[in-house]
């Protein structure tokens, strides 16, 4: 069932067009594709003259919300699990990244616009993945 209520294809499409852009950008000014997984990465195995805009490309992300925060009201978040849970799908997700070599930012915004035959595997298998997860939590389990 869809949440009329939480519908915002207006906002959705503006942010979409916003990543498009900035990953548009990285790609043609850096020659850098902007895959979160690869960019933190990079920061964990420290190569030197390689660190400065994937420092300041992290830093970004998590100045955005405390930004916008000043602009308006941010919305609500809600988790509906335990810490436990949550833990164990974060690690999922990790060892997922390092096995797909990359994430979803990087397969499905950057190798998806790419036309990467890799890409496109690989955002098949975790958006099927993910929407037989979610069946199987709300149908079977729930």
């Amino acid at each position: 069932m869809v949440d009329w209520q939480s519908f915002t294809p207006v906002s959705a499409f503006a942010g979409g067009v916003i990543i498009g852009l900035a990953t548009a950008i990285l790609l043609l000014l850096a020659g850098r594709i902007a895959g979160i997984s690869g960019i933190i990465g990079g920061l964990i195995e420290l190569r030197k003259g390689d660190i400065a805009w994937r420092a300041a490309f992290v830093s970004g992300l998590l100045l955005a919300p405390w930004l916008w925060r000043w602009a308006g009201e941010l919305p609500p978040i809600r988790i509906e699990t335990g810490d436990a849970l949550l833990a164990l799908a974060g690690l999922a997700v990790g060892i997922g990244t390092r096995y797909g070599s990359g994430c979803t930012s990087g397969h499905g915004v950057c190798g998806m616009s790419r036309l990467s035959p890799r890409s496109m595997v690989a955002t098949f298998l975790f958006m099927t993945a993910g929407m037989a997860v979610v069946y199987i939590i709300r149908h079977s389990l729930g």
